[in-house]
């Protein structure tokens, strides 16, 4: 049986919001991907693949616009959940986690947004293309693993990007937090803005705790130059 993802059982960089409520038999699901005169024949669906995902749907109640995280392998999504497809190399979909998880990228969806991400909005963000010889890159990669690889049905992706296994991650909030904040800060940075721009970008968020905000601010002077 694989679980059932809904929107609200993600929250950014986790999977564990809140417990699955339906679950899907993997047979019928095949059948269903397959269509009716298809044959199975072991091959790998997208569902079998670690994949980003983020809520559809985004409240004037929530703190951020865009919330997203790595889903686990063997999970299919109902629709309040928009999934992206699966990359060929798992460390870029860390760092497409990192990035739309930010506050930059959340400040630019919300001048389009009012209820509804479908993917033409995704689509549109102006995302930074970093490749594994680029500044930042593995220190995004390596955050965002720790974020999200806290469970062992992420050993796999852990081990893939150098960690050895889901007990490398991060649980402790504190911690996180201070992970967090550093991926804002370095990827702010990306966008090449001033600190006096991330400091305003900062300002537009009224529902995050100023504490999470100074934290950003903070790490976006640690990694200046």
């Amino acid at each position: 049986m694989l679980a059932l993802y809904e929107g609200k059982m993600i929250h950014q960089f986790t999977h564990l919001y809140a417990e699955p409520r339906y679950w899907v038999d993997e047979k019928e699901a095949r059948k269903a991907l397959l269509g009716r005169n298809g044959i199975d024949n072991g091959q790998n669906f997208d569902y079998q693949c670690y994949r980003f995902g983020y809520r559809a749907i985004a409240r004037s109640t929530d703190s951020r616009t865009l919330i997203g995280t790595i889903l686990p392998s063997k999970v299919v999504c109902g629709n309040s959940l928009n999934i992206a497809s699966p990359t060929q190399e798992n460390k870029y979909t860390l760092f497409i986690c990192a990035a739309l998880n930010s506050f930059c990228v959340d400040f630019a969806l919300r001048q389009q947004v009012a209820a509804n991400i479908n993917m033409f909005y995704i689509y549109q963000l102006p995302v930074p293309r970093l490749t594994t010889r680029d500044k930042y890159f593995s220190d995004i990669v390596q955050r965002a693993a720790k974020l999200i690889c806290t469970a062992p049905e992420f050993d796999e992706l852990a081990q893939e990007v150098g960690l050895n296994s889901h007990r490398e991650g991060v649980t402790e909030e504190t911690e996180r937090a201070k992970l967090r904040a550093e991926l804002d800060g370095i990827i702010a940075h990306l966008y090449g803005l001033t600190e006096a721009e991330f400091a305003y970008i900062l300002t537009t968020f009224p529902i995050v705790p100023e504490t999470v905000k100074q934290a950003a601010l903070a790490a976006y002077r640690t990694f200046r130059g």
